[in-house]
């Protein structure tokens, strides 16, 4: 293994997707950059999931991270509000997996918990303790990039540990992982 990896985080949305991208350096992380793709000007759901899906291949193609670390969607009780997230989840993950980087889906709570150690933490405690973590000088003003890479330094403290999230390494790797969700 390199002594040196860039990792992607990604916080899907269809309002605002948030990222962040740290580099790993003989195992010391250090911060590359955050930033947000703001979706709300677009009123097609559609053209919201083509932009996510090229944003993210611009960010592959712009850093070549060797990981990628998403948050999954959450459980929540609007259903239409979840099938959105997940399509936004879907695309970002179908970018990264056509470049083949590996994939790790990571659940709100488990981020929360890597980088707070309260799986309930609120995003501005996320943002706050990414700060200190990364010596952020200030906040963005929305905290899905925060979140984004969140994502990135929950990976970054799991790797190398037994229970990860999913983790795909392919189309064939997703398609097997994940057999209960193909219609026969």
């Amino acid at each position: 293994m390199s002594n040196e990896r860039i990792i992607l985080g990604i916080d899907p949305g269809t309002t605002i997707m948030g990222f962040g991208l740290i580099k790993v350096v003989n195992k010391k992380m250090e911060f590359m950059q955050l930033n947000e793709l703001l979706l709300n000007k677009y009123d097609d759901h559609y053209l919201k999931l083509q932009k996510i899906f090229e944003r993210t291949i611009e960010l592959i193609d712009t850093y070549h991270p060797d990981e990628i670390a998403i948050e999954a969607p959450f459980f929540g009780k609007n259903v239409q509000s979840m099938l959105k997230l997940g399509r936004a989840q879907g695309v970002a993950m179908a970018a990264g997996l056509s470049r083949q980087i590996p994939i790790t889906e990571y659940e709100p709570k488990k981020i929360k918990m890597a980088i707070t150690g309260n799986g309930n933490a609120s995003k501005e405690q996320v943002a706050k303790m990414l700060q200190q973590l990364v010596g952020l000088k200030e906040l963005p003003k929305n905290l899905d990039s925060t979140d984004g890479l969140a994502a990135a330094v929950c990976h970054f403290f799991n790797t190398g540990r037994p229970e990860l999230g999913k983790k795909y390494t392919g189309w064939d790797a997703f398609v097997k992982q994940n057999e209960n969700r193909i219609k026969k």
